[in-house]
């Protein structure tokens, strides 16, 4: 039986995607492990979780990154350059893999020397890319920034102009490491970050591999709409607008723009039949007082079956990240038949077909996002996830790779 371990920084009883991945392995008589820093899953023969010294490392790394970045642009969002870390290339479950499956694994978990102990095992390493950092210096999304494509320096996170920057130290590092081995693979789950890694000066001379991730469909599907309403106590002629964030400061997930939309709705709607439904954060009485509509809070879900629900009771989702790869929450809530508007940037388009399973609103457009909501709150539109982002796709390409991978090493 080929084995398989998955490094991941996290691991969540509220769905990841290593859980995921593990699920849909064993299926297919794969055996799979998780290694992770941080878990709110118990620790057993397929999930390790590593302890106190390692999360004390950690946090040591947390705050000399936090000191480097005391004066970044938070306008930009995440930029890493992981100084500290733990190497867990002697572990049995890695040393006992015949691959090696590398997810998030930065704010302290792992660095750069970390990886490459993976690497010089031998062992292929099939890098999953949930955002930028492995094309660029350090930052998790460039915006308009292309540099990556050449060499990464005066980088916008950081004032000033300079030709070497932290940008252009991670970025050579980088360089010097990919170099050197040649057992690393990488996987973008989107067909964007795919050609942006084709771009990348760092990774263009890779293998490369587009492969999307898949979705537990046993747990998000349509279930009945009113009886999904009645259990969270919303009323069967509400309108529910759905969104998620942990933080509605982040740069990435376009909290202002949503905030215009709902009151460029407001204007053109009736309040007293609409709700927007929040989850991820707890009651925000600052944006609850942004918001027209009557707001409903959730607070964080901490199980798959919860989540599935508040996109079940909801007549649409709204995600208007300004950068991102191929996001979960898009995916779910597609999967719950629930349509969904976002702009239309990084790789959403790859899930969202426009006015068949929700909207696709121009970038940075408050008022196409306030129409793609009235459009999808008014056409009983058939939605469901694309085709070709069928489980047993992704998983028939991840099963070619790791055999091809196999025989090559």
């Amino acid at each position: 039986m080929k084995k398989i371990v998955q490094l991941q920084y996290r691991s969540s009883s509220a769905g990841d995607f290593a859980k995921r991945l593990h699920n849909e392995f064993e299926h297919l008589g794969i055996s799979s492990t998780t290694v992770s820093l941080y878990s709110d899953v118990a620790g057993s023969d397929i999930q390790l979780n590593l302890g106190k010294k390692e999360r004390l490392i950690a946090r040591l790394d947390n705050r000399a990154h936090e000191y480097m970045m005391r004066n970044a642009n938070e306008n930009f969002g995440l930029f890493s350059y992981p100084l500290l870390g733990t190497n867990v290339a002697k572990l049995a479950q890695v040393q006992e893999a015949d691959v090696i499956y590398l997810h998030w694994v930065l704010m302290g978990f792992m660095n750069l020397n970390h990886i490459e102990q993976l690497a010089k095992l031998g062992k292929p390493i099939v890098v999953i890319m949930h955002d930028m950092w492995y094309l660029t210096g350090g930052c998790h999304y460039s915006f308009d920034c292309d540099k990556y494509k050449n060499k990464c320096h005066n980088c916008q996170v950081f004032q000033g102009e300079k030709d070497r920057d932290l940008s252009t130290r991670g970025f050579e590092h980088k360089m010097k490491f990919f170099k050197k081995y040649n057992n690393l693979h990488f996987v973008s789950p989107s067909k964007w970050l795919y050609e942006c890694a084709q771009e990348s000066a760092l990774t263009k001379d890779k293998p490369l591999y587009h492969i999307p991730n898949v979705l537990d469909r046993s747990r998000f599907k349509p279930v009945d709409k009113k009886v999904a309403k009645e259990i969270l106590n919303i009323g069967q002629e509400e309108k529910v607008i759905l969104f998620g964030a942990v933080s509605v400061t982040s740069p990435y997930k376009g909290w202002s723009y949503l905030k215009s939309a709902l009151q460029s709705l407001y204007q053109q709607e009736h309040p007293e039949n609409t709700t927007v439904v929040v989850f991820g954060s707890s009651n925000n009485q600052a944006m609850a007082d942004s918001i027209p509509f009557k707001t409903r809070f959730l607070g964080r879900l901490h199980d798959e079956y919860t989540v599935a629900l508040a996109y079940n009771a909801a007549d649409v989702f709204v995600a208007p990240s300004l950068a991102d790869n191929l996001p979960y929450t898009i995916f779910e809530s597609l999967g719950c038949g629930t349509p969904v508007v976002a702009f239309h940037t990084g790789g959403i388009p790859d899930l969202i077909q426009h006015r068949i399973n929700g909207y696709l609103a121009r970038y940075k457009d408050s008022e196409d996002i306030a129409e793609g909501i009235q459009y999808c709150l008014t056409h009983d539109l058939k939605v469901q996830p694309p085709a070709e982002l069928d489980n047993a796709l992704s998983m028939q390409k991840h099963l070619e790779l790791i055999h091809s991978l196999i025989a090559q090493n």
